[in-house]
Formats: structure tokens, sequence, C-alpha cells
């Protein structure tokens, strides 16, 4: 409930205010539009070289050499997860949720790219398949994989309810971020960062604009995939809140574990490369 505030008369002019037509910040007709069936194609004969299975309230890390393809896929039940992404050789470099929001809206599906951060500001994953994509916007606004809830922490978990509550996703990724770099704690958690919702359905209500969250439509055998733009090193937590139908942030909610298979293809993708770093010259105007 927001707190009372002084209400302001609206000007002559409100309803022509209203009614100006928005204007895209960010047109993305200059960027290369995928053609996936290349992508697609790469995937005949490919041979699965990796495989790890996230625990329901838990994360885990897993690496994709550059070029290859990994999957994450419901195994058992419906459940929701958050997605890190780092440069498996810098982990400055990491997956930026704000600019990848801006470039192709609140909700990702095939086709859409993942864009690190400034000042590298490049792909590293392309979306190739989303068997949620039927899904689209429904009735309330709500859509699948979005870039706009930030992740489950204890930080707000202790604002809003009190207590200390260790599984949150924040903390998940931290744990296995630290445990497969060899960091403590402390360093580790600074590099994880907002997150690709796998399979939560979120959108904002249209009175409050609040961020929502309601049951995944996520079925046992749905999956995302993508494509590796440069070498990754993933993390991927199994949200405690199961399919986020009920409660956030608990130990009440149905939880399941989540796979993530890698794949290398058979044959290299004729003509992809890795993104070199952003060709801005970081003068600054200076």
């Amino acid at each position: 409930m927001k707190p009372d505030v002084p209400a302001h008369a609206p000007p002559d002019d409100a309803a022509a205010r209203r009614a100006v037509e928005p204007v895209i910040c960010y047109p993305v007709a200059g960027l290369p539009a995928p053609d996936l069936a290349p992508w697609h194609a790469a995937r005949d004969g490919w041979e699965q070289v990796a495989e790890v299975l996230v625990p329901a309230r838990e994360a885990r890390c897993f690496d994709v050499p550059a070029g290859h393809f990994f999957r994450i896929t419901s195994v058992e039940g419906p459940q929701v997860g958050d997605l890190n992404l780092w440069n498996a050789h810098d982990l400055q470099e990491r997956f930026y949720s704000g600019k990848t929001r801006a470039l192709h809206g609140t909700h990702l599906s095939a086709g859409d790219r993942m864009w690190s951060n400034l000042p590298f500001l490049r792909e590293m994953a392309l979306i190739t398949e989303d068997t949620l994509d039927w899904y689209g916007f429904d009735a309330f606004g709500g859509g699948v994989h979005d870039v706009i809830g930030t992740r489950c922490d204890p930080y707000t978990h202790n604002l809003l309810v009190g207590g200390q509550y260790h599984h949150c996703c924040h903390s998940n990724l931290t744990r296995a971020l630290a445990d497969r770099m060899g960091l403590p704690l402390a360093e580790a958690e600074v590099h994880v960062h907002d997150v690709l919702n796998v399979f939560m359905c979120t959108g904002f209500t249209r009175d409050t604009g609040q961020y929502f969250m309601k049951a995944s439509p996520v079925r046992p055998g749905d999956f995302i995939e993508f494509f590796a733009g440069m070498d990754l090193l993933g993390g991927l937590s199994a949200c405690p809140g199961g399919d986020c139908s009920t409660v956030h942030s608990s130990d009440r909610a149905a939880c399941f574990p989540l796979l993530v298979q890698v794949f290398k293809p058979q044959t290299a993708m004729l003509g992809w490369q890795v993104s070199a770093a952003n060709g801005y010259d970081r003068s600054h105007g200076v």
C-alpha cells in the first residue's frame, strides 16, 4: 500500500499530454536480425559435453565454451530459475539485464540477445529456442523470462519481514560462485548481478505499477536454449519460490531441480565469431 500523498489537480491539457505518442528509446533495426535457421541446423549431430543438475533452493555454476549451446530444462515440476552469466576469463564482464531490457523489452524469448555490461556491451548469448514462447502476454500483462526482477535476496527479505534467510537466489549464487572460483563469500558476492528470471511469469500491475509474479506456466520438459557468444561461466539458482505462485524466498513453496545441459555442435557455425568489445573509444569527450 502506497502512503497517502496530496492529490494535485490535472492541468487543462492533461488529456492531450497523456495522448502523446511514445517513442522507442533504442530502436534495434541497426542490429543484425538473427536468422535462427543456421543455429537450429547446427544442432544436428551435436554432442552433449556437460550436465549440471541444480538442486531445489540451491545454485550451481557451469561452463559453456564459445560456440556451444546450453539448455535450461524443467525436469520434475514447475520451477523458476535465476540466471547469471560472466565472461569466463573476466568476472568484471557480466550480463547487463538493464540494457538488455532497454533493447529487447521486459521479457526475452528466441531471437533476443543477452548483452554484457559497460564498457564491454557486446553479445554474451543468443536465445535460440524457447518452448514457452506460446505464452506471450496474458490479460494481467504477465510474460515469461523477465529481465525486470533483480533476484530474491536476504537483504530485502530482512527489510520486509525480518530474519536471516540464506537460500534466496542472491545467496545461492554467491555460494555457488565462491565455490567455483575459490573466493571468499564477500568477494564473490560483489560479482552476483541482476538476472534473467528463467521460466518466471511476471509483469507490472496496471493500477500501482508494482512488480508482480504469478504461477509459471512451465511444465516438465520445457526448456530455454542459448548459444554462447563467448566463453561463459554461468550461475543458476533454483528459486526458493518454486513456481512463484504464492510466496517468495521461503521454505513453504514446493521446489524442484533444474537441469543445465551443454552441447557442442558437430561443425562450427560458418561466419560466426566472438564479438569484439564495444567500439566506443572511452575518451568521454576529453
